[in-house]
């Protein structure tokens, strides 16, 4: 399968001051990213990579300390898929996406992929916060202090917009990114379960 790529709409921005999470039905910040107001900021544009087998080079090797004090490494994960979005509390597009990242996450909990989470800006508090806002069950790395995570992942797909979307197949290497706002669930999970259905082809 040869590379890729498929655009989505271009993302209009995002804000970056740090605002305090609500529990209300409706996010303004959110809101005003999917009106498409322009707030100096440039995201990813939505783009989708897939990377053939034969192009995904080495395994990605990571540790950190989530947001409950936990230590996670890539070895937790191995011989199963994982999906990897970075992210920070007061991303509008972050946000706007938070749903339906919790709902695939839940789709595919012991179903042969997992959900990580990594956090380059907040402190623990206010990434616990958000995730009780938008109820994110799954963990977060915080990499604001030493952005040990990023580097780990710059070699290869580099997430140079937040928030970024890494589908890393069982192997541990990265096989698709989606650049920006995950705006399609139904891409995501396709890119999903493509991965999943990969593992043994090639043994």
């Amino acid at each position: 399968m040869s590379q890729r790529r498929r655009l989505a709409p271009l993302l209009a921005g995002l804000t970056a001051g740090a605002l305090v999470l609500s529990g209300c039905s409706s996010d303004p910040l959110a809101d005003q990213y999917r009106e498409g107001s322009n707030k100096g900021f440039i995201a990813g544009d939505g783009s989708v990579t897939e990377i053939a087998l034969a192009d995904r080079g080495e395994a990605i090797e990571f540790s950190g300390v989530t947001e409950t004090g936990d230590t996670v490494t890539s070895a937790d994960t191995q011989g199963e898929v994982l999906v990897v979005n970075f992210w920070y509390a007061s991303c509008a597009p972050c946000r706007a996406e938070a749903s339906d990242l919790q709902s695939i996450n839940a789709q595919f909990e012991n179903e042969g992929a997992s959900f990580l989470g990594v956090n380059v800006r907040d402190q623990a508090p206010n990434a616990i916060a958000f995730n009780e806002t938008y109820s994110v069950t799954y963990p977060s790395v915080l990499d604001v202090d030493t952005g040990a995570m990023q580097l780990a992942f710059s070699g290869s797909i580099p997430p140079n917009a937040v928030p970024t979307t890494l589908v890393l197949d069982t192997e541990g290497r990265v096989a698709a990114r989606i650049l920006g706002q995950v705006t399609s669930p139904s891409v995501l999970e396709t890119l999903i379960r493509d991965t999943i259905a990969e593992t043994g082809t090639t043994e």
